[in-house]
């Protein structure tokens, strides 16, 4: 199953399956972990169309494709990615108390993310908590009807969804409107010449990616980049909240600097790498850098050739477009919570799929957007979004979960990590999933701290 998803991911951008393809997914089949969705096909369907991406730019440079194999376990487990991680043996914090589900009064389930502190003060000020602890937020919740305090939390600038039926989202606008698009496409935004890939012995290698996103979606998108080569920087602002512990999960492999584009030198810093990118990755809701000037046709004007990916939550159509949300809010709004135990006690997964599935086909969509630059010329956008990986993950169907397991056993677990020294002490962390037969992917560096590097290219 997972081989032909993975051939059906990559037919939805052109690419149909060649002979000499050397695609290999091991392993048993769902339930890996203990859930009813398809999460290990899902994974490995994913990853398997990544490999096949990464050969057809070997191919390009060479004349020869590679083999790809990709377990699907691994691929499982590369669903939780950030939860393998260990920072000199401990485990980093990454989740606030209050975020989670709350009951509300007419006997719905509102689920609230907390783990910015903007949000978090914004939830306890929306629902009038009068206190800052969770007993506090759930008699505040306690008080609203679901569907008031849900728009109440959007229209605040917080995060946060009710939890729904399969069926109730499908009847909702926004997933009438969502199920009418593709998993991933990719759209042509301008003119260029062709242009070969640099020199390299390294699929991505001298590809510069301009990884402008945050939490778990976007920065997945370039760490993929980076264990195939790619001269990633990962750029954020010194105001913005960011969860430093995520880096060590998908930090590995690139440089992180600082840009701050509220003032005119940020602005013009961003400009001039921009001009010197293959590949713009950012994590925002679609119309947020347009403002700044930075929308998808304004960066293919600045960098004729350019790739740009866009990751959001809830897509580039229907009414929650301009939405905020994470991977847990959307599992909740669009039934997969329900699903996954019941509307009564909804329960999130026991992986990210969401984020991790996102952040894979923003890679997928930038390799194959960069070999038909190779071909064709042109400026490409890649769009991807939380919300259309749920719609793909639910049209697979479902297992029976109690035929998973909690925890991959430990002799089938071990062999997938490593350990890598480097500015954040030694970190635990999983391997790169995808084998590759001739350029096996690795990271060149460890992960830093924000703004460990200068904003400039290698």
């Amino acid at each position: 199953m997972s081989t032909d998803l993975a051939y059906s991911i990559l037919r939805q951008l052109g690419r149909e399956k060649r002979g000499d393809d050397r695609l290999t997914i091991t392993g048993r089949d769902d339930p890996v972990f203990v859930t009813p969705w398809r999460i290990g096909n899902a994974g490995s369907a994913a990853l398997g169309a990544i490999g096949l991406a990464v050969s057809d730019l070997w191919r390009l440079r060479t004349g020869a494709p590679q083999t790809v194999s990709v377990d699907s376990h691994a691929a499982a487990a590369s669903l939780r990615s950030n939860t393998y991680v260990l920072r000199d043996g401990q485990k980093p914090v990454s989740w606030d108390p209050l975020t989670g589900h709350y009951p509300t009064r007419d006997g719905r389930h509102m689920f609230i993310h907390t783990n910015h502190p903007h949000h978090r003060a914004g939830a306890l000020r929306i629902a009038g908590a009068k206190g800052e602890t969770r007993e506090a937020l759930a008699e505040a919740v306690a008080g609203w009807e679901g569907l008031a305090i849900e728009e109440a939390i959007a229209a605040g600038g917080c995060v946060g969804g009710l939890t729904r039926s399969r069926e109730e989202w499908n009847a909702h606008p926004h997933g009438i409107a969502v199920a009418k698009l593709p998993l991933i496409d990719i759209v042509k935004i301008g003119d260029a010449p062709a242009e070969p890939l640099p020199k390299g012995d390294r699929p991505l290698a001298g590809v510069r990616a301009f990884d402008l996103t945050r939490v778990l979606a976007g920065p997945t998108s370039g760490r993929v980049l980076a264990e195939n080569g790619a001269d990633v920087l990962h750029v954020a602002a010194p105001h913005l909240p960011y969860q430093s512990e995520l880096l060590m999960d998908t930090g590995h492999g690139k440089r992180c600097a600082w840009i701050d584009l509220t003032t005119p030198a940020g602005v013009e810093t961003m400009k001039v790498l921009l001009k010197e990118a293959d590949i713009f990755t950012q994590g925002y809701r679609p119309g947020t850098l347009a403002g700044r000037g930075f929308s998808p046709e304004a960066v293919a004007a600045l960098r004729p050739g350019i790739v740009c990916v866009s990751l959001c939550a809830y897509g580039h159509e229907g009414p929650w477009a301009s939405r905020r949300g994470f991977d847990s809010i959307v599992q909740n709004v669009t039934g997969l919570a329900a699903t996954q135990s019941s509307l009564d006690k909804p329960r999130n997964m026991p992986v990210q799929a969401l984020d991790y599935i996102a952040g894979y086909l923003g890679a997928l969509g930038a390799m194959v957007a960069l070999a038909r630059r190779v071909e064709q010329g042109g400026s490409w956008l890649v769009r991807v979004s939380l919300v259309q990986v749920a719609h793909w993950l639910a049209s697979l169907g479902t297992v029976d979960a109690t035929k998973g397991v909690a925890e991959l056993p430990e002799n089938e677990l071990l062999p997938l990590l490593t350990e890598s020294p480097g500015p954040f002490g030694r970190l635990r962390h999983l391997k790169p999933v995808v084998q590759l037969g001739t350029t096996p992917a690795y990271f060149a560096k460890p992960a830093e701290p924000l703004g460990s590097s200068p904003a400039r290219w290698t």
